[in-house]
């Protein structure tokens, strides 16, 4: 009778141990889909794009979009030139921003914190970088949350704040927040951010990972999640074990806002709630029950509310 009930342990570990090994490997696949340039975009591409600037997925330049003036300028990256639009201020000029987009996302996606921002006195810079369409593309045309992104948000920083060091306020959505928190964390030049604005922000590829794991319904997410991580190195040569900025922002000792909403099917809220509760500098939180980069269109008015708080802690 033992020895059948310990055969029995042994068949339902290797089975177990096959379960979680395959639906990882199969994890690891999406997320290698999912990371692979052009999948996204096809998948979220409208057929008829909105017609409201301030809504995702509208295209147009800012001229189109808000009758705002711009001038398109190219940012020397390590891969090659990456175009970008700069709107001058409204008047006299409080300082600069530098926004950045998310996964397959586009400098459009910017228009709700550009509005704010022109007639806060802020010049704006919409940027592209690495396998955007207005920028070069990596060889192996790949995404890899901030990873090998950051140097081209760098070259941005240094053209803006130019020669006497400018500080200046980075917006970052999705992704973008990966792409800032390796530049902060990896930058020569981290200094020159004098304050961050954070939306629906990708702090922990291994966050996203469980979260997808999650939303899954398979039994047993977590070590589903934990397989797809040893699994992804190998099939993606990246080692997404380093994407984690948590920390990073928790120790950024500028303001920082953060907005972040409960239903969010991408990323996961747990980490924003995180970093909030670490920080001990000035931070402006806008919690909802939005769903990725939807706080704004759930309550613009509590956005605009939150956002010109921030703006008022940020040092001129």
């Amino acid at each position: 009778m033992v020895r059948l009930f310990l055969v029995l342990v042994f068949i339902l570990g290797v089975a177990a141990t096959g379960y979680i090994a395959l639906t990882g490997y199969f994890l690891a696949r999406a997320a290698t889909q999912l990371l692979t340039v052009g999948t996204i975009a096809s998948a979220i591409t409208l057929a008829t794009p909105p017609t409201d600037p301030l809504a995702l997925g509208y295209r147009g330049t800012p001229v189109e979009a808000l009758s705002l003036p711009f001038q398109t300028l190219t940012i020397d990256t390590a891969l090659g030139p990456a175009e970008a639009w700069l709107v001058p201020a409204a008047g006299p000029e409080v300082g600069r921003a530098i926004y950045v987009h998310g996964i397959a996302g586009a400098r459009e996606d910017g228009y709700r914190h550009l509005s704010m921002l022109h007639a806060a006195g802020w010049t704006v810079l919409l940027i592209s970088y690495r396998n955007d369409p207005t920028a070069p593309a990596s060889p192996d045309r790949r995404y890899t949350f901030g990873l090998e992104e950051w140097p081209d948000l760098e070259a941005a920083v240094l053209r803006l704040s130019g020669d006497e060091a400018t500080p200046v306020l980075i917006v970052a959505e999705s992704m973008g927040a990966a792409v800032l928190g390796q530049f902060l964390a990896k930058s020569d030049h981290a200094d020159r951010v004098s304050a961050i604005a954070l939306d629906s922000p990708a702090l922990s590829f291994s966050a996203v990972l469980a979260h997808l794991a999650q939303i899954s319904a398979n039994p047993f997410p977590r070590p589903m999640a934990w397989a797809a991580t040893l699994i992804l190195p190998r099939t993606t040569g990246l080692e997404l074990t380093q994407a984690e900025v948590g920390a990073t922002y928790a120790a950024f000792p500028g303001p920082l806002f953060l907005a972040h909403g409960s239903g969010d099917r991408i990323v996961p809220l747990a980490p924003s709630e995180a970093l909030a509760a670490a920080r001990p500098a000035t931070t402006t939180t806008l919690w909802n029950g939005a769903d990725h980069l939807g706080s704004y269109a759930e309550d613009p008015a509590a956005y605009q509310a939150a956002f010109t708080a921030f703006l008022a802690d940020v040092p001129k």
